[in-house]
């Protein structure tokens, strides 16, 4: 965990006792500059797709990122149609480089999706050694990928770039630890007391954004 808001945000994330989904209340009293913040203008979107659009802000190397997955994914599953889920993997330090370049590699290689929940299993629940490169092609490799495909993608300059055009959308966003979620470049979910109250918080302010762009 880089040091970061992180400590803080693990304060209030520890609270949490169960990797389930909630549902959310539209009405539910949350309130800019406590469970949510609102973000200078511009708004900065990952891409123009969909009308509204929730980015995950996390890492592979994030023990509470392990922990919100399976809720985020449920989460994803109940977002209405016109709001898209994205993940952006930050690169708060040098050791979750790694985990960057390993992400996109997968998306490219078209197995992002179905090893996401995998490992971080299998980096947090089974603990094998994931945390190099090296070690994540071989993860990736028992999963059907080919070492040498991975490896050439994850340590390409497409990969590189991407990364650093990611960091300074954080940087925008004022993102400094995760898990976090921004809405449609707008908004950047902030003091909240549980992983599920994360996925609540998040749901409310697309559905509040999806019904402000009709």
């Amino acid at each position: 965990m880089p040091p970061l808001r992180a400590l803080s945000l693990i304060a209030g994330l520890l609270l949490a006792s169960a990797c389930t989904a909630t549902g959310t209340n539209d009405a539910a009293p949350y309130t800019d500059g406590t469970e949510y913040v609102t973000l200078p203008a511009p708004a900065h979107r990952v891409s123009n797709e969909g009308k509204v659009e929730v980015v995950e802000v996390f890492s592979y190397g994030c023990v509470h990122c392990a922990h919100f997955a399976p809720i985020a994914d449920q989460m994803r599953k109940q977002l209405p149609p016109g709001v898209t889920f994205k993940l952006l993997p930050a690169a708060f330090s040098d050791e979750w480089v790694p985990y960057a370049r390993a992400y996109y590699a997968a998306r490219k290689l078209g197995v992002a999706e179905q090893t996401h929940l995998e490992l971080f299993k299998a980096k947090f629940d089974e603990h094998y050694p994931i945390s190099t490169l090296d070690e994540l092609a071989d993860f990736y490799a028992a999963h059907g990928v080919k070492r040498d495909d991975f490896m050439r993608i994850a340590a390409s300059d497409e990969v590189t770039q991407q990364i650093r055009k990611d960091m300074e959308l954080v940087k925008a966003w004022q993102v400094d630890g995760t898990p976090t979620i921004v809405v449609d470049g707008k908004y950047r979910t902030a003091n909240v007391k549980t992983l599920d109250e994360l996925s609540a918080v998040t749901q409310w302010l697309a559905k509040r954004e999806l019904t402000n762009a009709k």
